[in-house]
């Protein structure tokens, strides 16, 4: 039996164009069709997590397993909570797996975040003198894990933006310093860029190990990877 040729039409790429209109910049028009085109956007979408960035935690946490059930979490600039609803699940905060030991995950951003079953969520700056004690008096002791998909605003200028993100990453970590107890794990979003260097130094001294990994939730055009600091080494004397 022959066999019908196809023209392959058909096979055309289904990807979603978007049309530029009045009023809206070229660089809107973009994002808006990379949207429409990001399969983990529409995976989102159908899990239910609130943003794409779930699937980084997700896939970060497959490789180094720190979100383990019982596991005391504490997600800094948790808006809109992609993180926290990936948290509640692998630390079983709502004790949906019997006979496995249920976590706490609390939540902290400097806006309001729509409340998350199972997580803890209050507004806060992390970067305040007494944030450090507030979070230990919410998690009723120290954390098991600290981590962090914040990035500071975009000015436009890649190396301006590189070394806010640097900043606030080293912010991030020194918070971790004061909330983490002995053997935990530090995550954080970095921007490839040349100036992470003192970072590295720093965390290597804090942590047994360090490593660098850009998911692949991650776009590949974006210079965005995460560092993976394990094994908290504990508080050390000022003088060190």
């Amino acid at each position: 039996m022959a066999t019908k040729k196809t023209s392959g039409r058909g096979q055309r790429d289904l990807r979603v164009k978007v049309k530029s209109a009045r009023g809206r910049k070229l660089s809107s028009t973009l994002w808006l069709e990379r949207q429409l085109n990001d399969p983990y956007v529409k995976r989102a979408q159908v899990e239910g997590y609130r943003g794409r960035a779930a699937f980084k935690i997700l896939e970060l946490d497959d490789k180094y397993r720190f979100l383990v059930p019982g596991a005391r979490v504490v997600d800094l600039g948790c808006a809109p909570g992609g993180w926290c609803q990936v948290a509640v699940k692998r630390v079983n905060a709502l004790g949906e797996k019997k006979g496995k030991a249920v976590g706490t995950i609390l939540g902290v951003d400097l806006q309001e975040v729509e409340p998350i079953a199972g997580c803890e969520i209050h507004q806060l700056d992390f970067m305040e003198d007494d944030a450090d004690l507030k979070v230990k008096n919410w998690l009723g002791g120290q954390a098991d894990v600290v981590m962090s998909d914040m990035a500071a605003a975009s000015s436009g200028h890649k190396q301006t933006d590189h070394l806010r993100i640097i900043a606030l990453c080293e912010a991030a970590a020194y918070f971790a310093f004061d909330v983490l107890d002995e053997g935990g794990t530090f995550v954080a979003k970095v921007l490839a860029g040349g100036a992470e260097g003192e970072l590295q130094k720093l965390l290597k001294q804090r942590f047994t190990k360090v490593a660098n990994v850009k998911p692949p939730a991650s776009r590949s055009n974006s210079s965005e990877k995460f560092v993976v600091a394990t094994g908290f080494r504990g508080a050390v004397d000022e003088e060190e």
